[in-house]
């Protein structure tokens, strides 16, 4: 996977291939899909939910641009691959996923891999941390939004980024923000396609 996916493509960042190389992503799908861990797509996980594919992990995880000092805030928990990255790759992690169901899931994976320096939460994603004053170095939405939830926009600190897809129902854009002054700067990465964000901020249920 590391190889023939990630590292013969645009994946250069060396710490990103080291833990995706160690990381067992079988852990994370459904036994019937076990077989396809590691396929370069995505796997259903169950309430309309998705693992998405090694390289947009991958990619993703790579934009943030992690050193391993960061405070990251994770929305849409799902299965977890994702976030067991994130927590190998910087200080701590906060995800929050919508499914009850998923989260445990998530919960108990991470357990079974001793990783410790993980907060979880369920609930709507799109309204940010529910801890008032919370500010978070990175920041990475696992679904789409239609635009940058505002309460996202203000719980990155200053100089921080934000990864997400955004656009339509259908089909997005995986776009990179960093806060300037208090203002998203923008960069654009590539089209993609992601399961809807759902929430008061998100896409209508």
């Amino acid at each position: 996977m590391v190889q023939m996916n990630l590292r013969n493509r645009d994946i250069t960042e060396g710490r990103v291939l080291e833990a995706m190389g160690q990381l067992p992503r079988e852990l994370f799908v459904k036994p019937e899909y076990a077989e396809q861990a590691y396929a370069d797509h995505p796997l259903p996980i169950g309430l309309g939910q998705t693992i998405s594919q090694p390289y947009i992990v991958a990619l993703m995880t790579q934009t943030l641009k992690l050193s391993g000092t960061e405070t990251v805030l994770e929305i849409g928990t799902g299965s977890g691959y994702q976030t067991a990255l994130l927590a190998r790759l910087c200080r701590r992690v906060y995800t929050m996923e919508r499914f009850s169901e998923l989260s445990a899931r998530a919960q108990a994976a991470l357990g079974n891999l001793g990783i410790e320096n993980v907060e979880f939460f369920v609930g709507d994603g799109s309204g940010g941390w529910p801890e008032e004053g919370m500010e978070f170095d990175r920041i990475l939405l696992t679904a789409a939004v239609p635009a940058v939830p505002e309460p996202l926009a203000r719980q990155l600190a200053e100089g921080g980024c934000l990864v997400a897809p955004v656009g339509e129902s259908v089909s997005q854009w995986l776009a990179s923000y960093k806060k300037e002054q208090g203002v998203l700067r923008k960069t654009t990465v590539c089209g993609c396609r992601f399961v809807k964000l759902v929430g008061k901020y998100g896409f209508a249920e």
